[in-house]
């Protein structure tokens, strides 16, 4: 299908959507680099007049989601008070919605569904041997996760041929009984080797699924016990553990979920840094309060200097001796956390009792009637 093809069967897509939602005028934009959405093409009125009704910025960031570059959006006028939908073009369907509980009207259903339609029309034109380049790093990022399938597909069997084993051993009475003991502990390490194995595989597996699907919605708390297992057996190497705790099962938000990733990791690994003198605990929380979600991470660490609280957030400011960071990090995660998520970060530090980075995450207002 060349790009001829894949225009007219979108526009067709667009004109059916328009007939579905009574008549109403459907548009496609794009933002471009320069932030500005710019119309594709529409069923109505000329697409820079009929576009120019609809701030597109001020309606993503009311629920809680950034404009992207280069992201595509389709969305129709609701009624003459200037009430829109939206909704934006993407090649899988979003998650499910929390519960079950289906909050959006049928008309964000279907511009959803029209949305869903134009990103894999978009995927697929060309000659079929070349992916479009979101596609492709999708389907390079899904390569760790089918080893990780496969190998922990063994690593389950090798578990629990090695539980028969243990059963047996304890079940054994003609062994020598230090012996049994001995070798009932080793077994047990091994288990647990395993056990662990099979849990970082499956992180690997969570992440590697979410880290090409930019913006949509995520769950936080997944995206948090993926980071403490990635991270942990590094840590531990150290001399530090990592441990996570959280009030809440999921927490849901909006955005690009490998940038949190980047946050949470970058978090970790300075909570670690700091408490290798110490080699105490790192411990990352969870929490909710109100519309807000709090996630800490708290390390007994060094601490940081009072003249240095106000600096650390700089690019390029750090403590660490040359050549052990550029300075950027903290930088970062402000940046992602206020820019993309509308959030923001904090820091307690006493010097030698260590110190607490706490990210305040609104929540995403639920769609109502649109």
């Amino acid at each position: 299908m060349g790009v001829t093809d894949s225009m007219r069967h979108q526009r067709e897509l667009l004109r059916q959507a328009g007939v579905t939602l009574q008549g109403r005028a459907i548009t496609l934009w794009e933002v471009s680099p320069g932030g500005t959405v710019a119309p594709l093409a529409s069923t109505g009125p000329t697409p820079p007049d009929h576009a120019a009704q609809l701030d597109l910025d001020a309606t993503l960031r009311g629920w809680g989601a950034p404009v992207i570059v280069g992201s595509r959006w389709i969305g129709c006028q609701l009624d003459n008070g200037g009430r829109w939908c939206v909704a934006p073009v993407r090649t899988r369907p979003p998650e499910p919605p929390p519960g079950g509980l289906e909050r959006r009207s049928p008309a964000r259903l279907i511009l959803e569904l029209t949305g869903l339609c134009v990103g894999v029309i978009e995927a697929t034109a060309g000659d079929g041997k070349r992916l479009p380049p979101a596609e492709a790093a999708w389907q390079h990022a899904r390569q760790p996760s089918v080893i990780a399938h496969e190998v922990g597909n063994h690593l389950t069997v090798a578990g629990g041929n090695l539980d028969f084993g243990i059963m047996a051993v304890r079940a054994a009475r003609s062994l020598d009984p230090g012996f049994r003991a001995q070798l009932l502990e080793d077994l047990m390490h091994a288990a647990q080797g395993i056990e662990q194995a099979t849990d970082y595989l499956r992180s690997i597996q969570d992440r590697s699924r979410l880290a090409f699907e930019g913006v949509a919605r995520f769950d936080l708390a997944a995206v948090i016990r993926s980071c403490v297992t990635l991270e942990s057996p590094l840590a531990r190497k150290r001399g530090v553990a990592v441990s996570c705790e959280s009030e809440v099962d999921t927490a849901y938000l909006s955005g690009d979920s490998n940038a949190l990733y980047q946050v949470v990791t970058n978090l970790i690994r300075n909570a670690v840094d700091a408490s290798q003198e110490h080699q105490g605990l790192v411990l990352v929380t969870l929490v909710r309060t109100g519309e807000k979600l709090q996630l800490s991470v708290r390390d007994r660490g060094v601490g940081i200097a009072p003249e240095h609280l106000d600096r650390i957030f700089a690019a390029g400011f750090t403590t660490k001796p040359p050549g052990a960071g550029s300075g950027m990090g903290l930088a970062v995660v402000r940046e992602i956390i206020e820019h993309m998520f509308g959030g923001t970060v904090q820091v307690e530090s006493k010097p030698g009792e260590g110190s607490t980075f706490t990210l305040v995450l609104p929540i995403p207002p639920q769609r109502r009637g649109a």
